[in-house]
């Protein structure tokens, strides 16, 4: 598929709001102003707020543009429809070339829209991913649904996701399998070798993120009394760094807060998170980036979900579904904490998620299909090899075909 030609360079503008979101932007933002090629407009709506703005500093990433559609405790059709209304006008005064959109946040879905409003193509990294029930996870499953409606290039991070579209009637010339770029971040941080380690002690080390709006409610405070139970061993450290949503912190403080093992605190900038995944034993997530990141270094990960988007990484053997009852989630930590060679079965599952090279793979295919095409003033760099050798190996493989 190719675009009609325009003069370099192409005005791209990122559109994003929640922590996810810059960090699997940040790649492709940091390429594209180191490219002659491209002309980065990274516009953020602040859905995470407080931490957003330390992230994009961290990673090198300089916003263009604020929005200030937040509200306490708003309604999602409140916030979709200030989102639209806000970046309509954005796109009507920049007026952009393209709009690269992430995910399935909200942001990700109303920067779509606002874009087809607008006449203005649209790009999805990280397209493709279902778990084929619309209201699990609960709005991203319909949101990434709809945005493959609407989007022009669908960058896929695994072969799986790209066959989920072209099933869904999108033509494989607008998908291209790419990786994910969370490995890009993921390896740029490595390199920088920055970031604090969070646990404190010496004990067997359990880092859980828990935030999902499916989950909250009686469901998350029996996650946290499972993990009380889980501390009760005493042989553990469980450290949570808490989401700022009001809902989580409701659920999760009564159940977690006085038990000698577990330490809550407050979220954990990127830098320090990746420091401190690399430094645990085990991961207990509902979250999607985590699923991704942990098999990448090696750290298995039991997901606090009845569905995943990203099967991947439990079919190959580094992620287990494991459900939201307090005894499913308890039994299948012990297991893992007590079994070694089920612990290293998942540990040296590999890596389906990448290699390190979607932004280039990504900004090489606009390019092209913008007509501005020069590989050697690409800004999207090689991954560094020593690094990818750090990473488990996975089975997938990536092309922009």
């Amino acid at each position: 598929m190719s675009n009609d030609v325009i003069n370099a360079p192409v005005r791209a503008m990122l559109v994003l709001g929640t922590r996810p979101e810059a960090i699997k932007l940040a790649p492709v933002a940091r390429a594209m102003a180191d490219s002659p090629l491209f002309e980065p407009l990274v516009v953020t709506t602040g859905q995470h707020r407080e931490m957003l703005h330390q992230m994009l500093d961290l990673l090198q990433v300089p916003a263009r543009t604020e929005l200030d559609v937040m509200r306490e405790r708003q309604q999602l059709s409140t916030l979709t429809a200030r989102l639209v209304d806000g970046l309509g006008e954005v796109l009507r005064d920049q007026r952009p070339d393209v709009v690269i959109v992430q995910g399935d946040t909200t942001t990700a879905l109303t920067g779509a829209l606002a874009a087809f409003y607008e006449h203005i193509p649209v790009a999805h990294v990280e397209a493709g991913l279902r778990t084929g029930v619309a209201d699990n996870p609960f709005p991203e499953e319909l949101n990434r649904r709809l945005i493959g409606r609407i989007a022009r290039w669908h960058f896929a991070p695994t072969p799986r996701a790209a066959g989920h579209l072209t099933a869904e009637g999108v033509p494989e010339s607008e998908v291209f399998t790419t990786g994910n770029t969370v490995i890009d971040n993921l390896l740029w941080v490595l390199a920088k070798g920055v970031g604090r380690n969070h646990f404190t002690t010496g004990l067997r080390r359990v880092l859980l993120t828990l935030h999902r709006r499916e989950n909250q409610g009686e469901v998350m405070r029996g996650m946290g009394r499972a993990l009380r139970r889980l501390a009760d061993r005493g042989d553990v450290e469980l450290l949570l760094p808490l989401h700022k949503s009001p809902a989580v912190r409701e659920a999760l403080l009564p159940e977690l807060t006085g038990h000698p093992g577990i330490r809550v605190v407050e979220p954990l900038g990127y830098l320090d998170f990746s420091a401190t995944l690399a430094a645990c034993d085990l991961v207990l997530t509902d979250s999607g980036g985590v699923q991704e990141e942990a098999p990448s270094l090696g750290k298995p990960a039991l997901v606090l979900r009845t569905t995943t988007e990203r099967p991947e990484a439990v079919e190959g053997g580094a992620a287990r579904l494991v459900g939201t009852t307090p005894e499913a989630i308890l039994h299948a930590a012990e297991r893992l904490l007590d079994d070694p060679r089920e612990y290293t079965r998942m540990a040296t599952a590999g890596n389906p998620f990448g290699d390190g090279r979607a932004t280039e793979r990504i900004i090489t295919q606009l390019a092209g299909d913008f007509g501005v095409d020069a590989p050697d003033a690409l800004g999207a760099p090689a991954a560094d090899d020593s690094l990818i050798a750090r990473l488990p190996e996975g089975p997938e493989s990536y092309s922009t075909a």
